[in-house]
């Protein structure tokens, strides 16, 4: 019996890599096995970066809440300290949107947690 092979999904599947290498330099773009390994690096690139992603957005946050705090005369550690100490549950996300955008909550909070 002769070999078969399926065209149509090898196609399929060469057109799909290539679809996802759309916009890479060179033959990144256009020679299938080129792209494959290019498309291949850039999944590991976009799986590791959506982890970063969460790392970058904590140091933000925590640099956010610095600045407020400062402003109160306080650091970010003393800050978080005496929260905890009230035992006040807010996470690192709230508090510095509070500090950006609602300061006059966060100054109540800072408030709170000095008296």
């Amino acid at each position: 019996m002769p070999r078969s092979t399926n065209a149509v999904y090898s196609r399929r599947k060469r057109k799909k890599i290539l679809k996802y290498a759309k916009g890479f330099y060179g033959a990144r773009s256009k020679v299938y096995t080129v792209a494959k390994n290019a498309v291949e690096k850039s999944f590991s690139y976009a799986f590791s970066g959506r982890k970063k992603k969460k790392t970058y957005f904590r140091s933000l946050w925590i640099q956010r809440i610095n600045a407020g705090a400062r402003i109160y005369g306080m650091s970010y550690s003393v800050f978080m300290k005496k929260l905890s100490d009230k035992n006040i549950k807010l996470n690192r996300k709230v508090l510095s949107d509070f500090s950006m955008n609602d300061p006059n909550t966060f100054k109540k909070i800072v408030e709170y947690i000095t008296f």
